[in-house]
């Protein structure tokens, strides 16, 4: 029985493997993230469950666009990536994959996602998704050797995803940019987090991030304990054009204010520990403020 198992088992390895390559080149937890946020955006947009067949296809073709757009910042990276130790076991690193095999899949991949989003959804959304792809891989990613204003910059790529799933159901309008705001905002103490703890592979690759550029982490954990203190005012402007609730109302101000404390923490102590906490709480702070999003009026 085990020789029949082993028979049918070892020739998938191989097939299994190189699945894992395209999946890593995908960042596929980044890519979830990415995914929720747009749906939410979706459902926010008309205040309620927008065409499935509409939903589904803005997450499939924002799936491509973004997929396309890590695979592409990894074959520009592939240098950097093999001097951190965080990153020294992607596939374009251990050559388990060519760049021009991943260019070829990307570049592929970006052109349908647009077509799939400007046939089935909506040409703004369309539009938002090639302008999201540009952002991250033409400005972000060459970006971080030469300015510590990468972050800045990469925010708006990374915000960009609730204007495509706004604009995939309803005209843009007041809510989306309150909800851009949000997200843009947020990325700063989860960025500011990750740049400290890996602040010396960071330096050791050649890349400006601010705790690099500045390393002593004073202007970073300032970055991070304004964005954070600003989340918790901006994130009540919801109640104010959308019927929302009392759970929403008190969660927000739960979140906001636990990640701003954290925040204030790292800025004022800069240790790998206040770091960690922070990005823990940043990784909980935009999901959960999402899902009350979605709770609406209880409460």
């Amino acid at each position: 029985m085990r020789e029949a198992v082993l028979a049918v088992a070892l020739p998938l390895r191989p097939l299994m493997a190189r699945l894992a390559d395209w999946l890593a080149l995908g960042k596929v937890r980044l890519l979830m993230l990415v995914l929720f946020v747009v749906a939410v955006a979706a459902v926010l947009a008309p205040w309620g469950p927008p065409s499935w067949t509409v939903l589904g296809v803005t997450l499939l073709g924002t799936a491509l666009v973004a997929g396309s757009a890590s695979a592409a910042n990894q074959c520009l990276e592939v240098r950097q990536d093999a001097l951190m130790a965080r990153t020294a076991q992607r596939p374009l690193v251990r050559g388990s994959l060519s760049p021009a095999a991943v260019w070829t899949v990307s570049l592929t991949s970006v052109v349908a996602g647009v077509v799939v989003l400007a046939a089935g959804a909506s040409l703004p959304a369309a539009i938002l998704a090639l302008a999201s792809w540009v952002a991250y891989v033409v400005c972000y990613t060459p970006l971080k050797r030469r300015s510590s204003l990468n972050t800045a910059v990469g925010a708006v790529a990374g915000a960009l995803p609730v204007l495509i799933g706004w604009t995939a159901t309803s005209p843009l309008d007041l809510r989306a940019w309150t909800l851009f705001t949000i997200v843009y905002l947020w990325q700063f103490p989860h960025f500011m987090a990750i740049a400290w703890l890996y602040r010396r592979q960071y330096a050791q690759a050649g890349m400006k991030m601010l705790t690099v550029v500045e390393p002593s982490g004073r202007a970073a954990g300032l970055q991070a304990l304004l964005a954070a203190g600003l989340l918790v005012p901006v994130s009540l402007l919801p109640l104010g054009f959308l019927p929302l609730g009392g759970l929403y109302a008190w969660g927000a101000v739960a979140l906001g204010t636990f990640q701003a404390v954290l925040a204030w923490r790292f800025a004022l102590h800069r240790t790998d520990t206040a770091a960690r906490r922070l990005l823990h709480a940043s990784l909980v702070y935009l999901p959960g403020l999402l899902v009350l999003l979605l709770l609406g009026p209880v409460g």
